[in-house]
C-alpha cells in the first residue's frame, strides 16, 4: 500500500464529496473518534453520518499541510479545513492505523 497516494485518493473524494469513494477507504467496521465533536462513529454507516454532517454540510475542503507515515500501518496527517463552519478556516489531524489497505481506526481532532 502507497500510503501518499492512498491519503491523497482519501482527500480527493472527501473534497468532491464522493461519499461512497470517500466510505470505500475505510474497513467495514472502522472507527473514526473526533474528540472535538465529542462522538466515535462506527462502521460505514456511522462514518458516513460524520462525513455528511461534517464534510458535506459545511461545505469543508481539505488540503493536505503535512504527511507523516511512521510504517506500513500507522501515518499522522495535518490539514487545513476551509468551509461554512463558524471558524470559516481551521486545522486539524488524522492519525491512522490501517489494516489490509484501509483505514481500521482514526483519531480526528483541531488544532485550536
Amino acid at each position: 500500500m502507497n500510503i501518499p497516494t492512498f491519503i491523497n485518493s482519501l482527500i480527493a473524494a472527501g473534497n468532491r464529496y464522493a461519499t461512497q469513494k470517500y466510505l470505500d477507504h475505510y474497513q467495514s467496521n472502522a472507527v473514526l473518534d473526533d474528540p472535538s465533536v465529542g462522538r466515535k462513529f462506527s462502521g460505514h454507516k456511522g462514518i458516513k453520518d460524520y462525513f455528511v454532517s461534517y464534510f458535506i454540510g459545511y461545505e469543508t475542503q481539505t488540503e493536505i499541510i503535512k504527511l507523516v507515515v511512521y510504517d506500513e500501518t500507522h501515518a499522522h496527517l495535518e490539514v487545513a479545513f476551509t468551509g461554512t463552519f463558524p471558524e470559516g478556516n481551521i486545522r486539524g489531524i488524522f492519525d491512522f492505523t490501517f489494516r489490509d489497505g484501509k483505514i481500521a481506526f482514526v483519531k480526528a481532532d483541531l488544532l485550536h
